[in-house]
């Protein structure tokens, strides 16, 4: 746990007591702070009371007593409406901030120079973050790696000389601190996402930009409009920018031809790095994820010989394009951290012929974006709220079924792919939220290889209960 030191003796009001809030409000307590929380679910409250946490209703507080309202990152801020406790903390002129700020405030407080990595972006941010992470453990450092990649951040080791600090942030955490100011900031890519939360694309890249215009370097995918522009912008307003491309030749930063990461310095490029023959990062999307991780981890001081190593060692991670299961000649694959449409494509991009699980909560656009992939999918097995919306978007260019539940959708998959005379892959990558059957993407995921580990004659490629 980090202590949060810097509100001692000080009063805070909290909202939000869930895993990361709780976390929240008992480093809170830990620094020495006076906490008052609360949360709108009875049961979250009375777990922070048995938790040692002061609890009251927020709306009965003395709001300008408080030093500050920590808000937790999943309650609305602006969209589609403020909080109710939002409201009452502006209206008292309490700066409203979540753990990400308290975290960087430590860090400047007690080790100001210990290097921080912030990675966002719509996609491709939580491999980014595993990758970075496992470059500096695998080179010896010290690395602590949390926030949206599902550790809370105030649950790592408090910040000291010589420690790494790996921080993968959403748009709801960067919508809370302040004063990030990370030692290398990532932005890899921004399309819409999260925009009932934001409310317009615009806002959203707004948010985004704050992580890299703190950075001491910023290190932006250029290949979409709204990162390009905030490249431009933020290196007019004097940041060191570090530009990555999957697709186009960059003057200054990291670009991949295939499997090759070129180094580029005023738009001449030298191989930096070769990807071929590592299976965790194939792909065009993993040589965007992989730029991103070599610049980052250049600008805290590794060797090139380091994230060599580093690179070729890299397990990959849970949940996203993760073969689970094999089943004579179908592959069983968990792409359940593919939330969106543009999460799905490199999945759905990888495998020839897919029996496709997709649907849940829908997104803005739903699956029309995937349509030049569609030739890939033999059938799809449609589940959740978005069963109906998808089987209008595939038509009559692929075949499908509503399946209703996950469970159904595997059984009827793995029929199918077995009775299929070809290699084929039996694919859960939803393009969609997981909220509408399912706590997050991580038990849908999970209860997916719980699924497939159940089918007759299955061989697991991974360890259940472990590395599900």
């Amino acid at each position: 746990m980090i202590p949060v030191t810097t509100f001692k003796d000080k009063a805070v009001a909290l909202f939000g007591l869930g895993g990361s809030g709780l976390a929240t409000a008992q480093a809170l307590v830990a620094g020495g702070a006076r906490v008052t929380a609360w949360d709108d679910n009875p049961d979250s409250v009375r777990k922070a009371a048995e938790a040692g946490i002061a609890t009251q209703d927020l709306r009965s507080i003395d709001w300008p007593a408080q030093a500050a309202f920590v808000l937790s990152p999943g309650v609305p801020l602006t969209h589609p409406k403020p909080h109710w406790t939002v409201d009452l903390a502006k209206s008292a002129g309490v700066e409203v901030i979540g753990d990400v700020e308290l975290f960087v405030r430590e860090r400047r407080a007690h080790a100001p120079d210990c290097p921080l990595i912030a990675i966002t972006g719509t996609n491709g941010k939580s491999t980014t973050t595993a990758l970075i992470a496992h470059i500096l453990k695998a080179s010896g450092r010290d690395t602590q790696m949390g926030g949206n990649i599902g550790t809370a951040i105030l649950t790592l080791d408090p910040p000291k000389d010589g420690r790494f600090y790996v921080v993968e942030c959403s748009s709801y955490q960067i919508d809370l601190p302040p004063t990030l100011d990370p030692t290398a900031g990532i932005l890899l890519n921004l399309t819409p996402d999260h925009l009932d939360r934001h409310g317009t694309m615009q806002h959203y890249a707004d948010i985004k930009e704050r992580l890299v215009a703190g950075s001491k370097t910023a290190i932006v995918g250029v290949d979409d409009s709204f990162s390009a522009l905030i490249a431009d912008r933020i290196e007019r307003a004097g940041v060191a920018v570090k530009r990555i491309s999957k697709r186009q030749v960059v003057a200054n930063g990291l670009y991949a031809e295939g499997t090759r990461i070129m180094a580029a310095e005023g738009g001449t490029g030298a191989v930096l790095a070769d990807l071929d023959g590592i299976a965790t990062l194939k792909g065009s999307h993993n040589a965007q994820n992989a730029a991103a991780a070599i610049a980052a981890c250049l600008a805290v001081g590794v060797s090139v010989d380091e994230i060599l190593s580093g690179l070729k060692s890299f397990p990959g991670l849970k949940h996203r394009m993760q073969p689970v299961g094999r089943l004579g000649h179908v592959v069983f694959v968990n792409d359940s951290k593919a939330t969106n449409a543009d999460a799905a494509a490199p999945a759905l991009s990888s495998y020839e012929r897919i029996y496709w699980i997709a649907g849940g909560l829908p997104k803005e656009g739903g699956i029309a974006s995937l349509a030049p992939l569609f030739t890939r999918i033999v059938k799809a097995y449609l589940i959740g709220e978005a069963a109906p919306a998808f089987s209008a978007q595939l038509g009559e260019a692929v075949p499908y079924e509503i399946s209703g539940t996950l469970q159904q959708a595997v059984a009827h998959a793995a029929a199918d792919a077995a009775a299929d005379s070809e290699a084929s892959a039996v694919m859960l990558s939803p393009a969609c939220a997981s909220f509408d059957q399912f706590k997050n993407f991580e038990v849908r995921g999970d209860a997916f290889v719980s699924l497939v580990a159940g089918l007759d004659g299955v061989t697991m490629l991974i360890e259940t209960g472990k590395g599900n």
